[in-house]
């Protein structure tokens, strides 16, 4: 997603949401003893039914503030996008010989309506387009939107119990909850949330079990003061995704660096931010369940979590890569002057092209995947 570095003046504030996920938070900070781990927190925030950020009927994406929205991902940004993945989704169904793909996390539906049309006119059309997403106001635009592919699309619930074809997350991962830990000087302790004597939600540090993170060179210990964060859920999912993915492959599109990056001793406030309206700001106690909350992907975790798993790393590189690889230049080539650029902030290195990386897995024999082949990353992992 794309957003502006800075925060707003004033944030508008929805007051039924407010109260409600306010309600929500005291209860919950009550029943644990008045302080939430923060994975607990952006858990709640963002998810509980009804209320959380991504379950409430709060618009999210657009192109523009004034629509409401928060920000815009690259599926809205261009059908380019699309166009350019379903290549690479084309090639893995093709070698798998499965004719079904799994999106988590569809949002509005436009990338399921770009691949199921590209897909289509490549002469690799699916029999099954499954969606897993929590939030039940995006199902329903979902569903209008590819009301038009009926009877193939469907929505799932939980996971398949095995997987045969080919599974893609657009920004997916960076929304999953994470710990947060604070590193003193001496040791590290976990972030939480709890209330102060006002009632207003403020972060407090307890001793934590949390597998600390590593600095990138032996020599080169933390700053005091650094908050960084530990993805344990996100690695779960992709360890979950090993035992259920038997024929196919998977594709994650997201923001990030590898480990060596994202724990460098002076990255010291963590990757931790909101969007609210197009602009990005630090304070995820703000306005909960009324703006997203994401942090960047450690995406060397993400990968040991696969191969721990017994998945193969089919290719690691950045979105530029990736989408140039899959004949993006071809297809701005015939699109008009708009489209293009709309096109080229996807590879624009001051954009998206650079910071969004791709990372793919395979549970059986890797194949020579055309996402990857030029500009692979693996090595840096």
């Amino acid at each position: 997603m794309t957003a502006a570095s800075q925060p707003p003046a004033e944030l508008p504030s929805h007051p039924d949401v407010a109260d409600a996920m306010q309600a929500l938070l005291r209860q919950a900070l009550q029943e644990a003893g008045g302080w939430l781990p923060f994975d607990r927190y952006m858990s709640l925030v963002l998810y509980a039914p009804g209320l959380g950020y991504y379950a409430n009927s709060l618009r999210k994406f657009g192109t523009m503030p004034q629509q409401g929205s928060d920000f815009v991902t690259a599926p809205e940004l261009s059908p380019l996008f699309g166009q350019a993945l379903a290549r690479q989704v084309s090639q893995a169904l093709t070698v798998s010989g499965t004719r079904t793909v799994i999106e988590f996390g569809a949002g509005s539906g436009a990338l399921a309506e770009q691949l199921i049309d590209t897909l289509d006119a490549l002469g690799t059309p699916v029999d099954h387009y499954q969606i897993v997403d929590l939030s039940g106001t995006l199902r329903q635009r979902q569903a209008q939107r590819l009301a038009r592919f009926a009877p193939r699309v469907q929505w799932l619930d939980q996971w398949p119990q095995e997987i045969h074809g080919v599974l893609v997350a657009n920004e997916l991962l960076d929304a999953m909850p994470v710990q947060l830990l604070h590193w003193t000087g001496s040791q590290w302790r976990e972030r939480g949330v709890e209330m102060d004597a006002q009632g207003g939600l403020c972060f407090s540090d307890r001793p934590t079990t949390a597998r600390p993170p590593t600095p990138p060179e032996a020599d080169i210990t933390f700053v005091p003061g650094t908050v960084t964060e530990v993805h344990a859920q996100a690695e779960a999912f992709v360890r979950t995704l090993a035992d259920h993915l038997k024929r196919g492959a998977a594709f994650f599109i997201d923001y990030g660096f590898p480990e060596s990056e994202y724990y460098h001793p002076q990255r010291t406030g963590g990757t931790l931010m909101c969007h609210h309206l197009h602009r990005a700001d630090p304070d995820p106690l703000s306005l909960p369940g009324q703006k997203d909350i994401t942090t960047h992907v450690n995406f060397t975790g993400i990968a040991l979590a696969g191969q721990e798993a017994g998945l193969t790393v089919l290719g690691y590189t950045t979105q530029a890569h990736f989408l140039i690889n899959c004949g993006l230049v071809d297809l701005m080539e015939g699109a008009d002057l708009a489209q293009r650029g709309m096109a080229h902030r996807l590879i624009a290195e001051h954009e998206m092209g650079e910071l969004f990386k791709v990372i793919g897995f395979v549970p059986g024999e890797e194949f020579d995947a055309i996402g990857f082949q030029r500009g692979d990353r693996s090595y840096m992992l």
